[in-house]
């Protein structure tokens, strides 16, 4: 079998490549034009190669190894870190990452002695040279993505598995049992499997996972998304800076994927008549795609600004900009903040969702369409308590944004609830660092009590 998948894998990378790489270099130059983040930097690690300062800051030492796809997942890593190291302080901690917008994301919120990695590329050698270098102790994988030749090296060399905040879509969940004979063996390869709900566990269950090793704990999405770091973007100063008045109603569309911008800015150009002081925030999923987003702005009438052209000579009059539209990453959850109503993308004219929860724990009343599989259990919670609208086309959004914005007090009631939901969710991170202490301890790690 793992003959079978490297010389399917060897090929498969051979033929997208080129497409990977074109990708990586667009993305990473959209990058340095936003923020000056070199992509670039780094870029040897994806094939297991790391320079002497990674190699000298785990010399000697006991390692975890903790993986964070993406920006998402990031946010998780970094208050999982906050709730580990306590309890571990002896314990080098090194974080991976796939994307070059997780790693700006990771040098941005994680303290310097926290080592930083990209993910190496899922070839054989690759994989046994990373896991050599950094011989960890263990190796956290936050959400599921399964890659095999990193797993069987890592359960060749006995270094405990775990698989935290464990959430699997109806389509990944029909791909890994697609594909058993292949993902069994690694699914039960996990020491520590931390799901958010029974349905997740039920399934996690029959992909192969131990019973006796998941542990339901909930979202750690609902710890991830309080919002206790260092301020880094003067939100009503830019708001300012574009004319905005202090007392505006703001809609922010977040994660929005294609077609939903153009809908937000017509609807907002309709509602802009009604309510002439509202405003628009569109900060698109991927931001790389944010010149072809403007161009379709731009068809609508609607009065734009990129984030990237604000400077701080930069100053509009009342009026002379209707939508800011954020071609930048890191940012959104600021926005956020200072919102009056919060519509989730990728949940009208594209499938899956992105997380509500950020908003929510902001009591931020929040919209969303019809397409939240990814967030089920989420939504439910959420929509149970009255602490969100799911709207089922784009003429119920606007006639949703058209109630709120007329009504305060429903805003405040729905924000109120939504708060409610995440308060009465918190505590997953905890659980999930327990989970993981539990497994280490009697070993040579020094294991702190826990603090009361």
């Amino acid at each position: 079998m793992r003959t079978l998948y490297n010389i399917l894998f060897a090929i498969f990378f051979a033929l997208s490549a080129p497409f990977y790489f074109i990708k990586m270099r667009r993305r990473g130059k959209a990058q340095w034009e936003k923020t000056k983040f070199d992509w670039n930097k780094g870029f040897g690690q994806r094939f297991a190669r790391y320079d002497s300062r990674l190699k000298q800051a785990i010399t000697n030492r006991h390692t975890l190894w903790m993986h964070a796809v993406s920006v998402g997942e990031v946010n998780i890593c970094t208050q999982v870190i906050k709730a580990l190291e306590p309890r571990l302080p002896n314990l080098k901690i090194v974080v991976s990452t796939t994307t070059t917008t997780g790693m700006e994301r990771l040098q941005n919120v994680l303290p310097s002695h926290i080592s930083r990695i990209y993910y190496p590329l899922d070839l054989r050698s690759w994989a046994s040279r990373a896991l050599g270098t950094i011989r960890p102790e263990a190796v956290v994988l936050v959400e599921a993505e399964i890659w095999p030749n990193f797993l069987w090296r890592a359960k060749d060399a006995n270094i405990p598995l775990f698989l935290i905040n464990a959430r699997l879509s109806r389509k990944s969940f029909r791909g890994y049992r697609f594909a058993s004979f292949l993902f069994r063996p690694l699914f039960r390869a996990f020491a520590g499997v931390a799901a958010q709900n029974e349905a997740d566990a039920a399934r996690l269950k029959e992909l192969g996972c131990r019973p006796e090793a998941i542990r339901m704990v909930g979202s750690l999405k609902y710890d991830a998304a309080r919002l206790d770091e260092r301020r880094m973007l003067d939100v009503p100063g830019m708001l300012r800076q574009l004319g905005v008045p202090t007392e505006a109603r703001v809609i922010v569309g977040g994660s929005t994927h294609d077609g939903e911008e153009t809908i937000l800015a017509e609807q907002f150009l309709r509602l802009q008549k009604r309510f002439p002081d509202i405003f628009l925030v569109l900060v698109p999923r991927h931001f790389e795609f944010s010149r072809e987003v403007g161009k379709k702005l731009a068809a609508t009438g609607i009065k734009f600004v990129y984030r990237s052209e604000i400077v701080e000579s930069t100053q509009y009059r009342p009026g002379e900009i209707q939508c800011l539209l954020v071609n930048s990453t890191g940012e959104l959850k600021y926005f956020y903040e200072h919102a009056t109503v919060v519509f989730i993308g990728k949940s009208l004219t594209a499938k899956g969702g992105q997380n509500p929860i950020e908003p929510a724990a902001m009591g931020k009343p929040v919209l969303f369409g019809p397409n939240m599989s990814e967030f089920a259990e989420v939504v439910r919670s959420f929509l149970a308590a009255d602490g969100a609208i799911q709207v089922g086309n784009k003429e119920e959004l606007e006639k949703a944004l058209a109630e709120l914005l007329a009504s305060k007090a429903r805003r405040e009631e729905l924000g109120r609830n939504a708060l409610k939901v995440v308060h009465d969710n918190l505590g997953a991170i905890d659980r999930t660092v327990e989970m993981i202490v539990k497994h280490l301890e009697g070993g040579e790690l020094y294991v702190a009590p826990t603090r009361r």
